[in-house]
């Protein structure tokens, strides 16, 4: 089985022979921060790692997205989009509301808790259930929705 590091450079490879432009600028960018963070830390990073650091240039792209949608300048945030979109590629399938929803409701019944004070309870075991899966501000409102606070 292949390692996402070595998937990101033969994708790399493959784009540039292919001439895909936005998709070879987009896998050199996530190499370059790769190699940064390992020369930073001076170690070679391991796939549960590479799957932060991909996490984290997604979360990237949300924000210019929502950053460039406010200022008007669709283009760019065309240009964002294309680059989550491959970025997603390298990262686990996304939990959908509706399980996420029925894992906490079942977590709720299980503990037996309610209210705004088991907030932190059921968020602790559901992201380390969804760690990777989901995005922790959704999994909050469906708590707090769910807790009724």
């Amino acid at each position: 089985m292949t390692t996402i590091k070595e998937s990101l450079t033969s994708d790399l490879k493959a784009s540039m022979r292919s001439g895909d432009r936005q998709r070879r600028d987009t896998l050199r960018l996530l190499l370059a921060a790769v190699k940064q963070v390992e020369v930073d830390q001076r170690t070679t990073l391991d796939d549960k790692q590479l799957q932060a650091l991909l996490h984290k240039e997604a979360k990237k792209r949300q924000e210019s997205i929502a950053d460039f949608t406010r200022a008007g300048r669709p283009e760019a945030a065309d240009t964002e989009r294309a680059e989550l979109a491959i970025i997603e590629e390298y990262l686990p399938a996304q939990a959908t509301a509706e399980e996420m929803t029925a894992r906490a409701a079942a977590i709720i019944e299980e503990k037996e808790v309610s209210g705004p004070r088991a907030i932190g309870l059921v968020m602790k075991q559901m992201m380390a259930e969804f760690q990777g899966t989901a995005d922790g501000r959704q999994v909050n409102e469906i708590v707090r929705k769910l807790l009724g606070s």
